[in-house]
């Protein structure tokens, strides 16, 4: 694309995934005790390495990255079993516990990548269309909770001019959907959030403190808070964290290629894997935490149908000017939390609509497939619909049951093996993505 669109297009992705990207860094800073000073230098460090690992994942380097418009950053499966290591290990030598952690954990994951690449074959369209519709449905209540106001201990949490200003970006966005063409109908979403943030700053919900402490130019110095640290019980619950993230940026990966007409082959799966996990090895020399696919900006992909790989490549750029340029990373910080749950309900939906549209590709008079759908999204559902429901299992194995996008595409897959492939010569859950890509190229 020319220069102008291929920034403000990239400027979309950013703003659509930024509060995830910062969220996790927030409140680990906040857990170990950090002053505002140290906790802006660990938020642009998050910053900097979501935006070196797009890079990794858009571009590619050798057979590292799925070269797929596929946004990078950190990873909110890590957040609990770091909280969990700062009880553990205290204040002081939390982080460098932590970023100890990830590199064997990363490195883990670099080596089992080719080995998940394998496991496409075992993803019919039964089993991604279930996973990626629980993808959308598992991001919705983060968008409820950004339209409320973003942290439910603050004043004002839900309260009427939130929400207001949730409804008006949503029907900004619908309208210039609706009425718009070109350039202006794709960028949409980025016009919604920028005329929500100047109609919320009359209404107060706008803060600018972020902007006016933020300093013009930082690097996130290597090891700033100290020398890695290996704990065998932190590698082992960040290990179990790498395995999560890549279940899920496996599923992210298929619900991606079906949704630019590229099914994500055992090769892709593998490179974009290589990324993740050579990204998350990297990250913590530089102050960061284990990074991996962010599905809300699948969602954005969907809607706008701007499937070039080098517009979020763009997107990763500015990631890295956010990260060495604080000021530029707290002008995006000015957006309220209520107009990114506007433009998340967008988002987030077009994801579950897309997996609805894969599942219309499988045999659904097949009464299995039925079963198999049904089993799949109810337990991923679990985790939305009863936060508590695994309060009584292991720390260790809440990281995965309350990551619904995980337990529901590994009971997908597990159901799908048992009605399909286990006593059967040829399984009848409809072809795997990439044999399903080459019929419809045989029937054109």
């Amino acid at each position: 694309m020319p220069p102008l669109r291929l920034l403000t297009t990239g400027l979309q992705h950013v703003a659509a995934m930024y509060a995830g990207v910062v969220a996790p860094p927030l409140i680990i800073g906040a857990a170990v005790g950090l002053p505002v000073s140290e906790l802006t230098f660990l938020t642009g460090a998050s910053l900097f390495l979501a935006g070196v690992a797009t890079l990794l994942q858009t571009l590619g380097v050798w057979r590292i990255g799925a070269r797929l418009p596929f946004v990078n950053g950190v990873t909110f499966a890590s957040v609990a079993p770091m909280l969990a290591i700062e009880k553990s290990e205290g204040p002081k030598d939390a982080l460098p516990v932590i970023f100890g952690a990830c590199m064997v954990a990363a490195a883990l994951g670099f080596v089992l990548a080719p080995y998940f690449g394998k496991l496409v074959r075992f993803f019919p369209p039964v089993v991604t269309g279930s996973v990626i519709t629980l993808i959308g449905v598992s991001l919705m209540p983060v968008a409820f909770n950004w339209a409320q106001g973003g942290d439910a201990q603050a004043p004002g949490y839900g309260s009427a001019e939130n929400l207001a200003m949730a409804g008006l970006t949503l029907v900004v966005v619908l309208l210039l959907r609706r009425f718009t063409r070109g350039f202006v109908k794709q960028i949409a979403v980025l016009l919604g959030l920028v005329v929500g943030t100047l109609v919320a700053i009359p209404v107060g919900i706008t803060d600018f403190g972020a902007l006016r402490d933020a300093g013009i130019v930082g690097f996130p110095v290597p090891f700033h808070f100290g020398a890695p640290q290996f704990a065998a019980a932190a590698v082992v619950s960040m290990c179990i964290v790498m395995l999560v993230s890549m279940t899920e940026s496996t599923a992210d990966m298929l619900a991606l290629g079906e949704i630019v007409d590229r099914p994500a082959d055992e090769k892709t799966i593998a490179a974009g894997l290589r990324a993740d996990t050579l990204g998350s090895f990297l990250s913590p020399f530089f102050n960061g935490f284990l990074a991996t696919a962010f599905a809300q900006n699948i969602g954005l992909v969907a809607m706008t149908k701007i499937r070039s790989r080098f517009v979020v490549a763009a997107g990763g750029g500015i990631l890295i000017l956010m990260g060495l340029c604080p000021v530029a990373a707290a002008l995006i910080a000015t957006v309220p939390q209520p107009v990114l749950g506007g433009a998340g309900v967008v988002l987030f939906g077009s994801v579950a609509a897309s997996g609805i549209r894969t599942l219309a590709r499988a045999d659904l008079g097949d009464d299995s497939n039925i079963v198999i759908v049904a089993v799949s999204l109810a337990v991923g559902v679990i985790p939305v619909a009863a936060p508590g429901f695994y309060d009584v299992f292991p720390a260790g194995a809440r990281i995965i049951l309350d990551s619904g996008i995980s337990t529901g595409c590994v009971t997908a897959v597990v159901l799908n093996l048992l009605f399909h492939h286990l006593g059967r010569r040829t399984p009848s859950g409809g072809p795997a993505p990439e044999n399903t890509a080459a019929a419809e190229t045989a029937r054109e």
